[in-house]
């Protein structure tokens, strides 16, 4: 699935990755894409980190698909997250499978794909793999890290697990901990893909199979998720797909469905059903507060890197309630945060669409924070 440009960093097994279920993982291995040119001081480099079902390929074209990079509205030369001046790492993240080590990955003990003999992760375990790349790159400290969602999740795990290599952190449209809302809607998705007959406990890979409805099913449940209902509504309304009148039958009659069918179809392509069942997994056991004592504030505690908080009003799947949680615990140890809402009628997804507040932000503050390091226009 790599494009040909595609870096992959591969630790040893004499290098092990303990996990926070206290199993040790080698050797694994994380994809990753570069954009610009690190610095002499290695003091311009930015990771971004993906959310649930992208990937490494945030400012170039997907070797799979074919379409452009998932951010290149804000990632490029020039744009807010400006490749002329700063250099851009996106790894995909472990358990992923554009890549990285993850559940489709061959097991080297076995000779066959891990399947569910993968094991459990979390976010947490993601960060500390990527931590890996960064030492790797001889990278002492990220000027920034930055990420929507789950990557949002992944900016506030490096911001507490290794504080002291983050200069300043971008968490958008995300929480310090899932909501037991996401965690059934997610329940949901792993059902319908455990469900599907193709999915062999797991074990689809040799079998030549791929649950398919299964997975698309899950990815549309979850895209109702990362929109609003007023941008269903201005999208779709009751509109009916290439017809003048109700069939009377259970087809695409409405263009929701029809557009939801698409989602579906469409992600079984690239992405792999048992990454999704990781991934969703590790999600859900997201809670920065029960990692230190309940008190989210001690998440934070000591740090000295500069924070822009970014919520959306119609993001009904991490509300703005949930970003103020972050900047309360953040102002409770004398962070300096900022906290932004924007105004968007879109949901969720807003943070990947045209937003110019948003991006309006974003550079704001990367160019505010570069300004303080001495970084150069």
């Amino acid at each position: 699935m790599l494009a040909p440009e595609c870096e992959v960093l591969t630790i040893p097994d004499s290098e092990p990755l303990k996990l926070d279920g206290e199993k040790l993982l080698a050797p694994f291995s994380i994809a990753y894409k570069t954009y610009g040119q690190l610095n002499a001081d290695k003091s311009n480099a930015i990771l971004i980190c993906h959310a649930l079902t992208a990937d490494q390929y945030v400012a170039s074209r997907h070797p799979v698909t074919g379409k452009p990079g998932w951010w290149e509205r804000l990632v490029g030369p020039g744009k807010p997250i400006d490749t002329d001046r700063f250099f851009i790492i996106c790894p995909n993240i472990l358990g992923g499978c554009m890549g990285s080590t993850g559940p489709a990955s061959i097991d080297p003990k076995t000779g066959h794909p891990y399947g569910l003999n993968f094991p459990v992760i979390t976010i947490g375990d993601m960060v500390n793999a990527q931590v890996r790349l960064i030492d790797h790159l001889g990278i002492d400290q990220l000027f920034a890290v930055v990420g929507g969602s789950m990557g949002g999740m992944q900016v506030l795990g490096w911001c507490s697990r290794h504080m002291e290599r983050v200069y300043s952190a971008i968490p958008i449209a995300t929480a310090a901990w899932h909501s037991s809302q996401n965690i059934a809607f997610h329940e949901v998705g792993r059902q319908a893909v455990m469900a599907d007959p193709n999915w062999c406990s797991g074990n689809y890979y040799e079998k030549g199979l791929v649950p398919r409805n299964g997975l698309g099913v899950a990815r549309m449940a979850a895209h109702i998720t990362y929109l609003s209902e007023d941008a269903l509504h201005e999208k779709f309304g009751r509109n009916l797909q290439n017809r003048s009148e109700r069939t009377f039958s259970f087809d695409a009659d409405f263009q929701v469905e029809s557009y939801l069918r698409h989602q579906g179809s469409t992600f079984v392509d690239r992405f792999d059903a048992n990454s999704y069942l990781y991934i969703t997994r590790a999600m859900d056991y997201f809670d920065l507060a029960a990692e230190h004592g309940d008190v989210l504030a001690n998440a934070f505690r000591g740090t000295q890197t500069r924070f822009c908080v970014v919520s959306f009003t119609s993001d009904w799947l991490y509300p703005t309630r949930e970003s103020r949680d972050i900047v309360q615990a953040l102002n409770a140890v004398a962070a300096n945060v900022s906290f932004v809402e924007i105004d968007s009628i879109k949901g969720h997804d807003a943070f990947l669409l045209e937003e110019p507040e948003f991006a309006a932000t974003v550079e704001g503050f990367i160019n505010s924070c570069a300004k303080r390091r001495g970084l150069a226009r």
